[in-house]
């Protein structure tokens, strides 16, 4: 990563509003949206500079400070923006406060993106000198093309023999891309249906239709044909141990939305109801385990987990005393077995399926998961989660609670 020293800060400061900086007086108003559209177009770096660009809140439009409060809480909303999931993949940035010229300002130092193009709520936005814009169909070909000569990530690499009959464009047409771009911008879209495949990065280029594993995993008509281990084994036992007898088994495939939704009917069907006629004059009902709590661990293995070089599926166990839950592929990144869990330590072995989660609806802000999924399971008196992690795996276990383990009444 580029380190910018105050020095730096303080050059381009001087130097005003670019293709690398941009002023903003405060966060009031309209400004958590442009910084939002600003950092969205650093990460796309159209001009190709590869250093970071640099969001000054602070300072006003002819570079002077103003010098009001750099509070805890701005810095927080700042750096929310990485993570809220309006920017997607998530971009690389820091931020920080500092002093220049003995006036505090924040500053967010973006890093050009390995994996573009970055949309802001379904746009694509560049930087043209010192102005943001939208780009062109010309400027996404251009940063498809820089994406592809990158060190890619594994799930936007073109899969051999993957085709256009490979997908389902119907699916696509209708109902993935209204969802992924603003209306506007698809009332103004002149593209070819290639063209658009590929600035989602369902295929690998426009005139290249080569499926990519993020097109077979959210488009594929049969994607286990190519990824043998993009599914899921859901098995009920009827006991505490895995030789106990199974009542329900299935391996659930399909497209990643075919699979989710479907694993979910799976988790509503197994979560049992007790019901309480004793300490109330009502019928009072309780569900086993908080629902969201367990999709948000479910949905959490499939969008981590690694699908390269790999068989195995996402293992979803449900006993009478717990639920496991077993992903392939240990902790990517920045993420360890020490830290994995923390609320903001976050890396993504996939970000482009973590966009396309986050577009169908599954995936609500990045780098959360976790942590939500353990306030959930506290708040219905559970206790919470725990995690083994190895380099090969995450392995989950939601424990019931005792007096609910069982079958139901």
């Amino acid at each position: 990563m580029t380190t910018l020293r105050d020095s730096d800060l303080i050059k381009l400061l001087d130097e005003g509003e670019s293709d690398r900086v941009e002023f903003k007086e405060s966060f009031a108003g309209s400004a958590p949206k442009s910084i939002r559209e600003a950092i969205c177009a650093f990460a796309n770096d159209l001009p190709g500079h590869g250093e970071p660009g640099v969001v000054f809140v602070g300072v006003r439009d002819d570079g002077s400070l103003v010098g009001t409060p750099v509070t805890d809480e701005l810095l927080r909303n700042l750096a929310d923006m990485k993570t809220d999931g309006n920017i997607v993949p998530p971009p690389s940035i820091t931020v920080r406060r500092v002093s220049l010229r003995g006036v505090d300002a924040a500053v967010i130092v973006v890093l050009p993106s390995d994996s573009p193009p970055v949309r802001y709520r379904g746009g694509v936005h560049i930087r043209i000198g010192p102005r943001r814009g939208l780009a062109t169909a010309q400027d996404e070909r251009i940063l498809n093309e820089r994406r592809r000569s990158g060190d890619a990530p594994f799930d936007v690499q073109p899969v051999p023999g993957a085709t256009l009959a490979d997908l389902n464009l119907s699916y696509f047409e209708t109902e993935y891309l209204p969802q992924a771009f603003a209306r506007e911008v698809l009332e103004a879209n002149d593209r070819s249906r290639e063209e658009q495949l590929a600035a989602t990065k369902m295929i690998a280029a426009a005139d290249d239709p080569t499926a990519t594993v993020l097109g077979l995993l959210v488009l594929g008509k049969n994607p286990q044909d190519f990824l043998p281990g993009a599914y899921v084994q859901f098995l009920r036992v009827d006991g505490t141990e895995p030789y106990d007898d199974i009542v329900d088994s299935e391996d659930i495939r399909g497209s990643v939305a075919d699979v989710l939704r479907r694993l979910d009917e799976k988790l509503k069907a197994h979560n049992w109801t007790s019901v309480d006629f004793v300490s109330s004059s009502t019928e009072r009902q309780a569900a086993a385990y908080p629902l969201p709590a367990i999709q948000q661990i479910t949905r959490n293995a499939v969008m981590h987990r690694t699908y390269e070089a790999t068989n195995a599926p996402v293992h979803v166990r449900w006993f009478e005393d717990r639920i496991e839950v077993i992903s392939p592929g240990g902790p990517f990144g920045r993420v360890t077995a020490g830290n994995f869990g923390r609320a903001g330590v976050v890396d993504y072995r996939n970000p482009n399926l973590a966009e396309a989660l986050r577009t169908l609806g599954f995936v609500q802000r990045f780098g959360v998961g976790i942590p939500t999924a353990q306030h959930l399971l506290r708040q219905a008196g559970h206790p919470e989660a725990s995690f083994s992690v190895d380099q090969s795996s995450v392995f989950a276990t939601i424990p019931a609670i005792a007096d609910q383990a069982g079958e139901p009444p």
